[in-house]
């Protein structure tokens, strides 16, 4: 009789790349002052393959969560696993899951890129016929530089390594804190391009940013935290149904002195003698109404514009009394 081979199964991947429960951290305070609370029962879940925004403002725990998941903060209490590994079970194969993109640009000056890769590979274990580094050094964009000192580099260079030498054990989870801080425009498109190509290659990202339009052009779920808890978790498109207002506003053909009457009904606003604005809520008001009274008005409309709530308008009113005036939406 024949033997039978039983095929072998694949190991499935992780339904989430990251899984957060009752995650606490308190730091013990010194002489008056007394503990500080900076998680409180964090629940976070980072589906696999999405690229997940954490906003928050200055204070509000996000590097201590990032510090909690590459294993350089212990934690108080909860559970983390990080590609189905928990934290504290198996802590070498957790780190091994994740690449973290500090804010902080920590490197050798007199180390070349090519070096600091091969370093960082070994730091790793990877062995010297499976690593990567002219590949990644060519997907940031440093092949003509792999032989320079660090220290010649620009700012957005040195910034374009750091994401390369996250790379190099090739982790399923790559986190970016403030990855584009102090960079130019461009610079920051091009770092954009690069996400998203990891991103489309099956690598999970996280990313806590300070320009809110970053986050809102990059993520499609995004997680709000403020005074060390969850305030808010969804995709993004959700979340920006959140707030329930809207604008429209009329180029007219001709001057008006005052608002029409069918249109003052709705509270439109004449900001110009050619310009009317109506400001409403669509779960109350459907823009038919607006349209039928502009034109029971006799008004010729020249052109329109619409204005929508942004993550910005969100974030705000989520994490109103905290430091607001520190996030600012960014240049695009």
């Amino acid at each position: 009789m024949a033997e039978t081979t039983v095929p072998v199964s694949p190991i499935p991947l992780p339904a989430n790349a990251v899984e957060i429960r009752g995650l606490t951290k308190v730091y013990q305070g010194s002489g008056r002052s007394g503990p500080k609370h900076a998680l409180k029962g964090i629940d976070l879940t980072i589906p696999r393959g999405s690229l997940f925004g954490l906003l928050g403002p200055n204070g509000a725990g996000k590097s201590t969560l990032i510090n909690i998941m590459a294993g350089l903060v212990n934690k108080t209490a909860g559970e983390v696993r990080i590609w189905g590994t928990d934290i504290d079970i198996s802590p070498r194969q957790a780190r091994a899951s994740i690449g973290v993109v500090p804010q902080e640009l920590n490197m050798d000056p007199f180390f070349t890129p090519r070096e600091m890769l091969e370093l960082q590979a070994g730091l790793y274990g990877v062995p010297k016929g499976e690593r990567r580094t002219d590949e990644l050094l060519a997907a940031v964009g440093l092949s003509d530089k792999a032989n320079a000192y660090a220290r010649t580099l620009s700012g957005g260079m040195k910034r374009r390594l750091m994401v390369a030498k996250a790379m190099v054990h090739t982790p399923p989870v790559l986190v970016l804190d403030e990855p584009t801080a102090g960079v130019d425009i461009e610079l920051r498109r091009l770092l954009w391009e690069h996400v998203r190509r990891l991103n489309k290659a099956g690598t999970t990202v996280l990313l806590t940013t300070h320009y809110l339009q970053e986050a809102e052009e990059l993520c499609d779920t995004i997680a709000i935290i403020n005074h060390g808890e969850v305030v808010a978790c969804e995709p993004k498109t959700q979340l920006l149904r959140r707030v329930d207002a809207k604008a429209v506003t009329f180029e007219l053909d001709r001057d008006l002195d005052a608002v029409p009457e069918p249109l003052a009904a709705l509270h439109a606003e004449l900001t110009e003698p050619r310009r009317l604005v109506v400001r409403y809520q669509p779960s109350r008001q459907k823009a038919d109404a607006i349209l039928a009274a502009v034109r029971a008005a006799g008004l010729s409309v020249v052109d329109l514009s619409t204005e929508e709530s942004d993550l910005e308008d969100i974030f705000l009113q989520l994490t109103a009394g905290a430091h607001d005036n520190e996030v600012s939406r960014g240049a695009a």
